[in-house]
């Protein structure tokens, strides 16, 4: 993982060999665009029952959005989300609540919040006044039986537990000092809140870089590199605090001392410009077309200069194969989200279907965001979603063109309006 700073920014490129996978872009004091994981005291602005939606002030300029979901039921702990409650039965306006962004703002949509609060630890995970208990569903069987048992020991009265897929392995006395940390955190959380009704923000997220790191770092990374002496320092005491065995990986990287920038060094300036192309080029001659639009993303596939040498089935499958392998790679670079389709070419084999139905879903099993994968149509097209929680690569490195207005193209001046082409 490289951790390049800039000023108002920190970029963190995460690296599989010279491959870079994914790349973040952490704008410094931004308190309205990045806020998820923020837990606000709100006040409930409006309720909108057609909608089953409320807006809540939470003290930035645009009102966050409560869907009926995600609000807490006080009155029946053991009434599901399926409620047969209306919503304006659930909450008023007026009304203050405590709430967690768990989506950032996007475009002119609001943040997204919830209720149902919770605090992530390196192990852990404390979902306050609840009763929930959980344990990663990506840990083997024999060690989910391990943790289920130590869980009754350290799981605080009054609160609910989720156990990490990171707590593998990892002693009681270590989970216990995770859970004890969270549940410190969270009475002074609760403390906050009582000193005023006003909607405000009173518990900060971590720094994304710190954020990523408790997220992501674990013994199959070589080494975290960081071009900035603060950040470094902060970053290798939260290491030392929750991880102390991998603190050496932490690495300090002299601007000054070195011959190249970091991102230089390791060719992630390369990289990120060939992320923001439409068009990428398969091992074999074929290629992607990757075009965002307001509503979804549509991917093509194309054999490009890749002809094949046995069979026109076969060489389209093969081609398919390789597309389905980096389309994965390409959404998690890019950090596409919401509905996408994949126009793979045509395979008259219902096995050579499925196998690049499989093949696309394996290789987003590596991908840490949600997604959902439907089979492959007749059309040869793949529909799929990939959860939304921050604007994509392109949007977080650019700003729309102020003189096509981001459509790509600009208008002949004979077709403009006198006015718009200057004309008095």
């Amino acid at each position: 993982m490289c951790v390049h700073t800039v000023e108002g920014a920190t970029h963190i490129a995460t690296l599989e060999g010279r491959s870079m996978v994914e790349y973040t872009v952490a704008k410094a004091a931004d308190e309205t665009n990045q806020i998820d994981g923020n837990i606000y005291v709100g006040r409930i602005q409006n309720v909108l029952p057609g909608m089953e939606l409320a807006f809540v002030d939470i003290g930035i300029p645009k009102n966050a959005v409560l869907y009926k979901g995600d609000v807490a039921l006080d009155d029946d702990v053991e009434e599901s989300r399926g409620s047969e409650k209306r919503i304006e039965q659930m909450i008023r306006a007026g009304q203050t609540v405590v709430c967690q962004v768990t989506k950032n703002a996007i475009g002119a949509k609001g943040a997204r919040l919830t209720q149902e609060v919770s605090l992530p630890g390196r192990f852990a995970v404390l979902v306050p006044n609840s009763q929930t208990i959980g344990i990663s569903k990506r840990l083997p069987d024999g060690e989910r039986r391990r943790l289920r048992k130590i869980i009754d020991d350290v799981k605080p009265e009054g609160h609910g537990l989720i156990v990490r897929t990171a707590a593998e392995g990892v002693s009681s006395e270590d989970l216990a000092r995770d859970v004890e940390s969270l549940t410190e955190k969270w009475a002074a959380i609760e403390a906050e809140v009582k000193r005023s009704s006003q909607p405000r923000l009173v518990y900060r997220d971590l720094d994304l870089a710190v954020r990523v790191l408790r997220e992501e770092f674990n013994e199959e990374y070589r080494a975290v590199i960081i071009d900035d002496a603060d950040l470094y320092e902060k970053v290798r005491d939260y290491v030392l605090a929750v991880n102390p065995e991998l603190a050496d990986r932490i690495e300090y990287y002299d601007r000054d001392s070195e011959d190249l920038p970091l991102f230089e060094r390791y060719f992630v300036h390369e990289q990120l410009h060939r992320a923001l192309d439409r068009k990428v080029f398969l091992p074999s001659g074929g290629s992607l077309i990757i075009e965002r639009t307001e509503a979804l993303t549509v991917i093509d596939v194309n054999t490009g200069k890749n002809v094949g040498s046995t069979n026109l089935e076969e060489t389209v499958f093969r081609n398919n194969l390789e597309a389905a392998d980096e389309v994965a790679r390409q959404l998690r670079l890019r950090d596409i989200g919401g509905i996408i389709v994949i126009d793979f070419i045509d395979m008259e084999t219902k096995a050579h279907r499925d196998a690049v139905a499989s093949a696309l879903r394996q290789a987003l099993s590596r991908d840490k965001t949600r997604t959902q994968v439907f089979d492959i149509s007749e059309l040869g097209l793949v529909e799929m979603t990939r959860k939304r929680v921050n604007e994509g690569l392109l949007e977080s490195v650019s700003s729309v063109c102020s003189v096509c207005d981001g459509r790509g193209f600009v208008l002949d001046t004979g077709l403009e309006s006198p006015a718009r082409a200057g004309v008095r």
